[in-house]
């Protein structure tokens, strides 16, 4: 940072955007959490900012700003480049413990989730998406297909959405959960928690296989206990639920939504990205269809 320049950051919260001054020869990272606390204490109801609630953007990327060690790369970061320059650092904070807001609640543009999945997917990664492999594959081809498009004035990207809405595509991705890799998730944000099918957890031994009603029967829900769930490089651990679902081994539900803070685009409907590191799944829509070939809605 040239001597001329304001020694300000910018913050961005999911509801607001501020700037705080700041030395990073004067300063240390108490100091900047105190700053940032005292700026935001409506927001954040009187709480202090701590460790786990502080992202920046560099680059292209963000990172985490919870330790001295983090904080010194920051720092060095900084320094290496100007206010004026897009790659200068902005802070990002959020309390991990509170949801992100949801429409119609406001949600700031410029605080880093929202402005990953406001970006509009490239042409090429539409011609890549699976979806238009798998359930939304235009008919016809090259510059036919594209007069078409263009003589009812409906976008395309539009005609292939109501396309994957009419069939009742649903979102699905590639994790673990316990021991078990490479078991596809259905993403179900209407449901509550995380659950797995009966056969699932019979198969790989999550109950007991003399498993009978009352005990791990058919009773209602049944927790049975708490798993690790990875998805992408991340992992986290999820109260499970027991299920009759008979479509889907694991369904992710809102409880995996909220912790992994994962939004999607209803755009695209492959475009799925963990709020909580910034990473992008790689997502498959599935239409299911039943042995007359009618399609079998996920409720």
């Amino acid at each position: 940072m040239a001597d001329g320049d304001l020694p300000i950051l910018n913050v961005h919260t999911p509801t607001s955007s501020f700037a705080i001054v700041y030395s990073n020869t004067e300063d240390s990272l108490l100091t900047l959490f105190d700053k940032i606390s005292k700026k935001a204490h409506a927001e954040f109801r009187g709480r202090r900012v701590k460790s786990g609630w502080v992202k920046y953007s560099w680059g292209s990327s963000t990172w985490n700003l919870d330790d001295e060690s983090d904080y010194r790369i920051f720092v060095w970061r900084q320094k290496s480049s100007s206010p004026n320059d897009d790659s200068f650092p902005v802070l990002h904070v959020r309390n991990p413990d509170d949801p992100l807001p949801a429409p119609p609640e406001y949600q700031n543009p410029s605080y880093y989730v929202f402005k990953t999945q406001s970006s509009p997917p490239t042409s090429s990664a539409r011609t890549r998406s699976r979806a238009e492999r798998h359930s939304v594959r235009s008919s016809g081809s090259g510059t036919n297909s594209k007069l078409n498009d263009a003589d009812d004035g409906v976008p395309k990207f539009k005609k292939e959405f109501e396309k994957f809405q009419n069939e009742s595509g649903v979102r699905t991705i590639m994790g673990s959960i316990g021991p078990v890799n490479n078991v596809r998730m259905l993403l179900r944000s209407g449901y509550r928690h995380v659950y797995i099918s009966r056969k699932f957890a019979l198969k790989h031994g999550f109950i007991p296989s003399d498993a009978s009603p009352g005990h791990y029967g058919y009773g209602g829900l049944v927790n049975i206990g708490s798993w690790p769930i990875t998805v992408g490089r991340t992992r986290t651990t999820h109260a499970v639920y027991l299920s009759e679902e008979a479509h889907f081994d694991v369904v992710l539900g809102r409880a995996f939504f909220e912790k992994r803070q994962v939004k999607t685009d209803p755009v695209d409907p492959t475009d799925v990205v963990c709020g909580d590191t910034g990473e992008k799944i790689d997502c498959e829509l599935v239409i299911l269809k039943d042995g007359k070939g009618q399609i079998v809605t996920v409720t």
